[in-house]
């Protein structure tokens, strides 16, 4: 499902334009990922858990050349998926 697919599904089961689903999925969107660029989480009870990891200095090897090189330590985005995500 990509975000036009979304938006309609969303018109349809909330009875709304799909004018106004996607004015409110695009502020979704830009306030979690202003958020996430702040360094929070944000938890969708029973959906997913978003949060931002640090990830440690480490040293890796390129499988072409086999020289090693080292990597900065980083922060990763990490998406939990919540009961309602389960099979």
């Amino acid at each position: 499902m990509n975000k036009n697919t979304l938006v309609e599904a969303v018109a349809a089961k909330a009875n709304v334009s799909k004018k106004v689903v996607a004015e409110v999925i695009n502020a979704a969107i830009e306030a979690t990922t202003e958020a996430i660029k702040r360094g929070e989480g944000m938890q969708l009870a029973g959906f997913a858990t978003i949060s931002v990891v640090e990830k440690a200095a480490r040293k890796a090897r390129n499988p072409r050349t086999g020289e090693t090189v080292e990597l900065p330590a980083r922060k990763q985005v990490k998406i939990k998926p919540g009961k309602s995500l389960a099979f």
